[in-house]
Order: C-alpha cells, then structure tokens, then sequence
C-alpha cells in the first residue's frame, strides 16, 4: 500500500468530480498532481500540489481552485483535516485508521510491502566493477562494486528484470604488461633471483601465487621457449588467475554478477568472420553514423596519441556529445573508444532497454560520449545512465590510513572488510550520494553508537526481535505469530508516537520508487537511519511512560497490536537492508 499514491488518485478523483475545463473544452492533465509530505508535520499528514498545477490549464486562481478542491476532500473519511495553505497547497491530516491500515498492509505483504511494479519487467544491464585485471580490488573499487549491487537490488525491488555485468578489460597493453610480471614471478618460483622488480612492472605480491602456479603447471618449460610461445600460455593463465582473485574480493563483499564480458571477444574473429568491432563497424556506416576525416586538436594540452590524419570518426556531437570521436586510427589500427562502441551496441543487440555504468570519478568526461552512442546505436529505444562514484578516502581516529605491503601502493577491499567486516563497509560506502567524496574512518564505523549509522539501524532491527522474544517470554500464552499479528486490532493503536512510526513507514514504497526513479540507493540507507531513529525514539519514550510500552502483560489486545507495530518495523528495515546488502541481525552482541 503506498498511501501518497492512493491519496494522489483520491485527490485526481476529486478534481474529476469537479467537472473543471480548459480552454478547449477538455478536461484537465493531471499527470503532473502529486501527493507529499509538508515540509513541516505541523501543517498536516500530506499536501499536494493540485490547484497549483491545475489552475492555469482551467483558467483559475490557484487558490480559488484549491478552495472547491478542499470542499470535496472534506467528504473523505479518511482526512479530518483539509485546508488551503499559501499561494494554493492543499495540506491533509488522517484519521488513525488510515494509518493503521497502512500497519495493516505492512504485516500482511512482509517483506514485499515497499515492492514496486515501476519496473514492469524492463530489462536492465548495471556494469559495476569492471576493474582491469592486473591486481587486487582496492578501496576505490570497493565504492563502486557496492553502488552498482545495491542499484541492482533495489532496481529487482522496484520491479525491473536485472542483469549485473562485469566488463574484464582483458584486451589492453596493460594485460601484456601483466603477463611479463607474472612471467618473473614465475622465474622467481623456480629459484631464480630476479633483484628488484623492473620499473613498468607490476610490483605487488599477490603475482607470487600467480608465479608458482605457472611453475607448477609447467615446471620450467616455458623457460626454454621464444617469447612469443610462453606469453600465449602465461597471458590467458595469468587473467583468469586475476579474475579468480578479484571475484574472491568480490566475494568477500557479497558482490556477484550475472556475467563477466572479455573486451577480448570484440576483437576476435572467428571461422573467418568479421569481429564484433568490425561488425559495428559496418553497422555504422549503414546507419550514416561514420565518415572519414580529421578532428581538430583538443583545447589545451594536445595528447601525444592525437592525429592530423584522417581518421574513421563517430558523429558524436551529433548526439549532444562536445565532439566527434575517433574509432579506427589512420594505421588501420582500433581506439580504445571502439570496443566500448561495440560493448554497447552487442548489450542492445542483448535486448536491454536501459544501461547502466557505475564508474570511477576519473570517467566524467566519458559520461556524454557513452549517452552519444546510446541514442545513435539504439536511436533512442534505449537509456543510458551513467552514476560516478567520487573518492573515498580512508581513516582511522582521524588519521590516515597507511598503505597496503600486499598490494604495493594501495589499500585493498580485503584489507578494509576483514578490518570492519562486511555490514559496515557496504552500509557506509552508501551513506552518502555516490557522486560526493566519502570520509571512512576505520574506529568511527565500529562505534556502538547513534553515530555509527549501521550500527544504529542493526540495533533498530535486533531490538525489535528482542521485543518479540521478551513478549514470548513474559506472555507465553499470547500467539504472536504473523497470522496472529494480522487479526490484531490496531484501532486501539492511537498514541501520538505510534502513528508517527506508522507514518515513517508508510514512507517506504515512496522512498523505493522515489530511489529506482533516480538511480540513487543510497535514499534507501538514509530512510533507514530516519526509521530507526524514530524506532528508538518511540522505545525511550516507554521508558519514561511505561503506560507506552510495547508489552503489557494486563491487556493482551493492546500488546499483540503493538507488537504487529514492531514486527512491521523490523519487515520494513529488513527489506531496506537486503536492499543495501546488509545483514539483519537478530540480536546484538
């Protein structure tokens, strides 16, 4: 039950029974008629903005139209209170048993209360991570891979058929470079001494593994081969060696995909067919979406791969990218640009109506470029949404974390998770808006405390099934399971406090859709924070007047109506935090 959408079309049917015209004789839009919450609870429960949206198209003052429209919302049994506030808002106050049908729906629909339908099936595609295979996932990683599952979460919620990708970038120089670093690794492994890692090399020692594993595949023979024979072995070796390291790391975070797409296969050409790339290639050209020429030099510093020679070039800027980008070199040779052009167009070919691409801050200036080839390749059909997940910067007691000896110059995922754990680290890389920098400090996110946001929306949870334990003990005889809790009669649930926590979580589909909508999982984290804070405020509150407390081993009814109230908040904070990819601990310790 989402009460701001059902009092939306309450509202819309009240217009309707207005009869109102505009000035060609048709009745009025009222795509654009909202339900919200006031900005301030003392003017009411909800307010819209339906005269203010409506009042130009039937030739009306705002405030005039708002004054019928009160008039007809008045004959609502569920709104007390209806008044005209301003230039024209409508603010509402509901009688308890519209909140107390909202804790109703709550305890019936479990953990699928807050589901939405927004979704309908669309297919989405969120690559995340996508972090080229050459070492460990970092902390940089760590804030991607966790906005990019929690966006695939909360998009399935909402209602959307998900597909999490990983692109392995397994096609770029950089992969030769790992190959001779793992190559010397493995020369180390059969007891030669290879003095000081060479400057372009990867220096860390997670490629020791690597080495050994060689050696003892193949003991010392890739020794004695050419060049051009060990690195077709150690190549493919070493990158699913990688692959296997960083979908460890991954684990380590509960972090998984669908499916991980090698840039390799863009190139390959297979029983003399034309590549993927190729195949763009012509497919673009039919379109008219190429055409050979040059591209003047780049404002400021020019790069030293730039060229004053005719290129086959992308007509980017005629999808609102700056300019036109380059796709095969005069050399014949492939842009890097070129593969992605491909990735995309092989995912719509796959069917997806919306991409999406979770991408470090470094990318901004590849976000207009990527929406370009969007709207070229699937003219239009299918979005494309790019977040940027800013730094993180990490902390312990205020100062700066050292690096990581493993890795050789940075702080690893691994080395944070097994620090804090996994429940702090995805809860606070979501505690801020993916595209702000993130502060994380080790010691803070370990606090017992109203400070720590994921330890206080835990113990929200654990003290809600301590509740229902204490009853189960205090009152064995009162059945208190969820059938039992749906046949409560919650009309005697009329204290202030409760219909405030009833109200909180009657925001919860709002804030699923509201979060779906805009791509931005981290609302889901905020919610939570608020809905446990009202969870815990309500219980103080108990401690002072017993006569508000949850149990009350004299008057059964009032106890089980009660209990339906927590065990709806510990539903509601459950699904947010499987959303977020948290735990719901039951008890803590």
């Amino acid at each position: 039950m989402n009460i701001f959408a059902e009092f939306a079309e309450r509202v819309k049917s009240a217009v309707s029974g207005l009869d109102l015209k505009g000035s060609d004789g048709t009745a009025p839009d009222l795509a654009r008629v909202t339900v919200e919450s006031p900005r301030d609870p003392a003017h009411g429960d909800l307010a819209t903005n339906a005269a203010m949206v409506l009042a130009k198209q039937v030739g009306m003052k705002p405030r005039d139209l708002a004054e019928k429209l009160v008039e007809a919302l008045a004959h609502d049994a569920d709104i007390t209170e209806v008044s005209v506030a301003g230039p024209g808002f409508i603010n509402m106050r509901l009688a308890p048993s519209a909140w107390q049908a909202v804790l109703a729906s709550v305890v019936e629909k479990g953990l699928d209360f807050g589901c939405s339908k927004r979704g309908s099936g669309k297919k989405v595609n969120v690559e995340y991570v996508s972090a080229n295979p050459t070492g460990p996932m970092h902390v940089g990683h760590t804030r991607g891979a966790v906005v990019g599952d929690a966006l695939a979460n909360l998009l399935a919620y909402a209602g959307y058929e998900v597909v999490r990708e990983y692109y392995i970038n397994d096609a770029g120089s950089q992969i030769d470079t790992l190959a001779q670093s793992a190559f010397l690794r493995y020369r180390e492994a059969l007891g030669e001494d290879i003095g000081e890692i060479p400057a372009g090399l990867y220096p860390g020692d997670y490629l020791v593994p690597v080495g050994k594993a060689l050696a003892n595949e193949y003991g010392d023979k890739l020794k004695s081969m050419a060049e051009d024979e060990w690195f077709d072995i150690v190549k493919p070796f070493t990158v699913e060696a990688m692959m296997d390291m960083i979908r460890e790391d991954l684990a380590q975070l509960n972090v998984r995909h669908d499916v991980f797409f090698s840039e390799k296969t863009l190139h390959q050409h297979t029983d003399n067919q034309p590549s993927k790339i190729d195949e763009m290639l012509e497919a673009l050209r039919q379109d008219g979406l190429i055409y050979e020429g040059t591209l003047p030099p780049p404002k400021g510093q020019v790069p030293d791969d730039w060229e004053d020679r005719e290129q086959t070039l992308f007509r980017a800027s005629d999808y609102g990218d700056d300019t036109d980008r380059a796709l095969k070199k005069s050399d014949g040779s492939y842009t890097y640009f070129a593969a992605d052009v491909a990735y995309f167009r092989d995912k719509f070919l796959r069917g997806f109506d919306e991409m999406i691409y979770i991408l470090g801050a470094d990318h901004g200036g590849y976000v207009k470029r990527l929406q370009a080839v969007g709207k070229a390749i699937s003219g239009g059909k299918s979005d494309v949404i790019v977040r940027l997940c800013q730094l993180v910067k990490l902390f312990r007691a205020g100062e700066p974390v050292k690096m990581s000896k493993r890795s050789g110059d940075f702080v690893t995922l691994r080395d944070v998770v097994e620090e804090v754990g996994r429940d702090p680290v995805r809860f606070m890389m979501l505690y801020r808006k993916n595209d702000a920098p993130l502060d994380f400090d080790f010691q803070k996110v370990t606090e017992q405390s109203k400070d720590n946001p994921v330890f206080y929306v835990q113990y929200g949870h654990a003290r809600c099934c301590s509740v229902m334990r204490q009853a189960g003990e205090e009152v064995p005889s009162l059945d208190i399971s969820d059938a039992s809790l749906g046949r409560a009669d919650l009309s005697l649930l009329t204290d202030s406090g409760e219909l405030e926590l009833i109200a909180k979580m009657a925001e919860w589909p709002k804030i699923v859709d509201a979060a779906a909508e805009t791509h931005e999982p981290h609302r889901i984290a905020f919610y939570l924070y608020e809905l446990a804070s009202s969870l815990h405020g309500h219980w103080n509150r108990g401690k002072e007047m017993p006569q508000l407390r949850f149990i009350n081993t004299e008057n059964a009814n009032l106890t089980l109506a009660r209990l339906a109230l927590v065990r709806a908040v510990s539903l509601v904070l459950a699904s947010g935090l499987a959303i977020l990819g948290v735990d719901a601990p039951k008890e803590m310790r």
